[in-house]
């Protein structure tokens, strides 16, 4: 854990993931951080604080069965009190998916996810245009950069009033849209969002899914060999240690 005042070494980065009743991909989010060259913390939804970790992944699957609404339920989980207070002091927090729902729920990224327009469940690689380089999560890449990310959701549409979007379009809150296709009817393309201080970042795909090579999508140099996911960690822990 690093000290008040002084920033994480890279190894010493050490970045929560919490799992939920019904969080299916906390185990690949601990891994893509330990792959990133960070130290993954597992964190309890039951916990009534964060351990001292530098910065926290909320990851996909369907907490609490996405009853009411996907991510309803989790909002008022125990650890998300000192989690809410903590992005809202500065700590990088990533929702992935189910996570992106959840901080929409709990009110640390404006609008709502519903139902694809499609009415079904879609899982493809998707390309996904960058629109904001300047996040913690997304430092590493490049404004107009196509990145490949796997796509797997039934609830992955953005949705949020005319004024809201423009105001997110506006002060470059964007950072991913979707690029080719838009496979879930979201919102001017809409794959991923920021807060206005860039430590809170929410997306559909999931980039822990193209973190190592011979696991994630086709890329350029092969099949299976798309690593483009693990950025977003190297950005999280590049941002901590500098």
């Amino acid at each position: 854990m690093s000290t008040a005042g002084s920033p994480p070494t890279a190894d010493g980065a050490r970045i929560g993931v919490v799992t939920f009743p019904g969080s299916l991909d906390d185990r690949d989010a601990r891994r893509a951080v330990r792959l990133a060259g960070g130290t993954p913390v597992a964190l309890w939804h039951d916990d009534a604080d964060l351990h001292g970790v530098d910065a926290v992944v909320l990851p996909g699957g369907f907490s609490y069965g996405d009853y009411l609404r996907a991510g309803a339920i989790s909002r008022f989980a125990a650890v998300m009190g000192p989690l809410v207070d903590a992005a809202n002091g500065g700590l990088p927090v990533l929702g992935i998916c189910n996570g992106f729902q959840i901080l929409c729920e709990a009110h640390l990224l404006p609008g709502a996810m519903i139902k694809n327009d499609h009415r079904s469940f879609v899982c493809r690689e998707q390309q996904l245009t960058v629109e904001n380089a300047r996040t913690a999560w997304t430092r590493g890449y490049t404004v107009g950069e196509r990145i490949t990310i796997p796509l797997k959701n039934q609830d992955g549409q953005f949705v949020a009033d005319d004024h809201t979007l423009d105001e997110l379009e506006g002060e470059g809150r964007v950072v991913f849209r979707y690029a080719g296709w838009n496979p879930n009817g979201s919102r001017r393309d809409i794959a991923g969002i920021t807060n206005a201080a860039g430590n809170v970042v929410g997306l559909m795909p999931h980039p822990e899914h193209a973190v190592e090579v011979g696991f994630g999508p086709d890329g350029a140099n092969g099949p299976r060999r798309g690593v483009d996911g693990l950025r977003f960690f190297t950005s999280v822990i590049g941002a901590l240690v500098s």
